[in-house]
């Protein structure tokens, strides 16, 4: 049996600079520009007049997320504009 040792603290710059990196260089961020495929955009609204964050918000933006993945996993030349 393995005894496996985590560590005592979550340290996500550890690695997740490394990814990001990755992902800029093979510009997974990069619009294709391919005109033949059917665009898909969500733009994201401004915040409340309080400026206030709340669970709506949250949920809003987990949704926004879903959708922009699932259109661009459909093919899709997708747009996230904030």
């Amino acid at each position: 049996m393995c005894n496996h040792n985590l560590e005592g603290k979550y340290e996500p710059n550890s690695f997740e600079e490394d990814i990001y990196k990755e992902w800029e260089s093979k510009e997974y961020f990069k619009p294709s520009g391919n005109k033949e495929k059917g665009s898909y955009c969500i733009m994201m609204p401004p915040p409340n007049v309080t400026g206030k964050l709340h669970m709506g918000h949250a949920l809003d933006g987990t949704l926004q997320d879903i959708l922009i993945r699932y259109k661009r996993m459909q093919g899709y030349n997708t747009l996230w504009v904030p």
